[in-house]
């Protein structure tokens, strides 16, 4: 089934978007034979990766074509139900990988909201008018705060372990304790309670953070969101960009965006990923990033290459390795940087540099193996090394005229920080920091020899040993355990402090991947298979 990721308000079944000024609203009216594919019905705001879909959409166009909005309201369609969360007959039938990338791409979304929330002054409200279960109460922790309809039926519940034997899957655990600061013995209580926590008691523990009676409830959404907007940062913003489609050409196994190409060789696994670099002028400051909109580099190049990582996710799950490749003038990149960071404080520069980071940081939690390849064509200067950084393994080509260079810009000094909210050059010399300001010292691009001194790729090879060299690379990686590989790099990647979103990908990911494949969940008796079913479910109590 292919997938597409691109869609527009026109074309939404699933989700309402309104504006009055500086408050919007999104609501969720799911549309019960709208799915994705054939043979479930998503009852009861339920949803499958089609909803989720056009929620990101719906919130990357609220950042870039209405950055009037200071606070989102975030509601349902459906009386009396908020949202029953992912549609279970979906998952059931899904294959293993879809369901990983699904709870993947939903744990990406509502991490969206939060980073609107935290650099964009837009405060989130969920207004729950009924039953909110699962992912749909995942979807509500997500927003800065929760008011939920007080009329004696309509709870909150995170179901999935009584229910299903699984975990819930888009960061509920992990922002239950660490971002509502629930007691983790109420947590426990809550999430083994299928029928889950209303009124008082679900304001007492700190499960919401409002309640009101149904005479009074629109009232109440009206005037909290008012008093949000009213937090929001006042901030000069405008007029917003019109974001147009970003969908490639296919010729082949070939994907061609206008800056990005995806390359596939089925056989060997294999694909190329090739980010070129902007061939025509750039804005220089804030007017003439205003002026330029959607159709900018630093932009534009950026929804392709997130475009392309969800290509290979969701349509692409035996391609093990991508080498990551740079083309075409690699100070052209870094004047880009230097103009964004010069006027970062101009609404659009900073929402450019907060959807590279997404991009990036979608790239990071991405199971691939990542291979930079520096060779004679490569540009990766400036946000273009946050590439070669990002990857599992840097390759330099080391030639005798020193044209092969990497160079660092202030894309690389924590502009575009991991999950963890390192930097990636800090995440590169965790232990070594010191090294970081030497090499953001360094202002002229960077040949092979001093690239290796300073640490900043991991094996340069001169013309003679590198085609073999990076030819048995690729063979090897290639031909170990596609599983190992994936605990290997996640594991390796994030090294130092933990935040919210590192504990969502690191932890929560990682149990839920393995669940996933567990008979107690997914196996002929398990209770995801058996789930709607009039027998129960039949579980191996061992523990392991």
């Amino acid at each position: 089934m292919q997938i597409s990721f691109d869609t527009h308000p026109d074309r939404y079944k699933h989700w309402k978007l309104a504006f009055d000024g500086e408050i919007a609203r999104l609501t969720m009216e799911v549309q019960r034979d709208g799915g994705l594919k054939d043979g479930y019905d998503l009852k009861l705001n339920s949803y499958d990766l089609g909803v989720d879909i056009e929620l990101a959409d719906a919130l990357q166009r609220i950042r870039f074509e209405h950055p009037e909005v200071r606070a989102v309201v975030v509601d349902s369609g459906i009386d009396r139900c908020f949202c029953a969360g992912a549609n279970i007959p979906m998952l059931g039938s899904s294959t293993h990988a879809f369901k990983v990338n699904f709870c993947k791409f939903t744990n990406e979304t509502r991490l969206y909201i939060e980073d609107a929330s935290a650099h964009s002054g837009i405060k989130f409200l969920a207004a729950l008018n009924g039953t909110c279960a699962g992912g749909g109460y995942e979807l509500a922790l997500a927003c800065d705060e929760m008011l939920l309809i007080d009329d004696g039926s309509s709870a909150v519940s995170l179901p999935e372990v009584p229910l299903l034997a699984v975990l819930p899957g888009t960061g509920g655990l992990t922002r239950l304790v660490d971002k509502r600061n629930v007691r983790r013995d109420r947590a426990d209580i809550f999430c083994t309670t299928s029928e889950g926590i209303r009124g008082k008691r679900a304001v007492e523990w700190g499960l919401v953070d409002a309640i009101a009676p149904r005479s009074k409830f629109e009232e109440a959404v009206a005037e909290r969101a008012k008093t949000l907007a009213a937090q929001s940062a006042d901030v000069e913003k405008g007029p917003g960009i019109t974001l147009d489609p970003v969908v490639p050409e296919r010729e082949g196994s070939t994907l061609k965006y206008r800056h990005v190409t995806l390359e596939l060789d089925a056989d060997e696994r294999v694909a190329t990923l090739t980010v070129h670099a902007p061939s025509e002028p750039q804005p220089t400051d804030a007017e003439g990033i205003q002026a330029a909109g959607a159709d900018q580099w630093a932009l534009r190049a950026f929804r392709e290459l997130d475009a392309a990582i969800l290509e290979l996710r969701f349509h692409y799950p035996e391609v093990g390795l991508v080498l990551l490749h740079t083309r075409g003038d690699g100070e052209a990149v870094r004047r880009v940087d230097e103009t964004l960071h010069a006027n970062r404080e101009h609404w659009l520069a900073n929402e450019i540099l907060r959807l590279q980071a997404r991009v990036l940081r979608r790239l990071d939690v991405t199971s691939r193996s990542f291979f930079a390849i520096v060779d004679e064509e490569s540009c990766f200067h400036g946000v273009f090394f946050e590439l070669a950084l990002a990857a599992d393994r840097s390759y330099m080509l080391e030639d005798d005229d020193e044209k092969v260079t990497v160079a660092l810009s202030s894309a690389n000094g924590g502009t575009l920080p991991m999950g963890t909210g390192l930097s990636r050059l800090q995440t590169h010399f965790f232990h070594e920091p010191e090294r970081v300001e030497k090499a953001l010292a360094v202002k002229e691009p960077i040949a092979a020899q001093d690239a290796d001194e300073l640490g900043l790729v991991t094996i340069i090879a001169d013309d003679i040993d590198w085609e073999d060299d990076v030819r048995i690379a690729i063979e090897e990686r290639a031909s170990f355990s596609p599983d190992a590989l994936t605990g290997m790099e996640a594991s390796l990647r994030f090294p130092g402090p933990e935040t919210i979103e590192s504990k969502i990908f690191a932890r929560l990911s990682a149990w839920q991947n393995w669940i996933f494949q567990r008979p107690n969940a997914v196996g002929p008796e398990g209770a995801l298979t058996k789930y709607g079913e009039p027998d129960r479910p039949t579980f191996d109590w061992a523990r392991c």
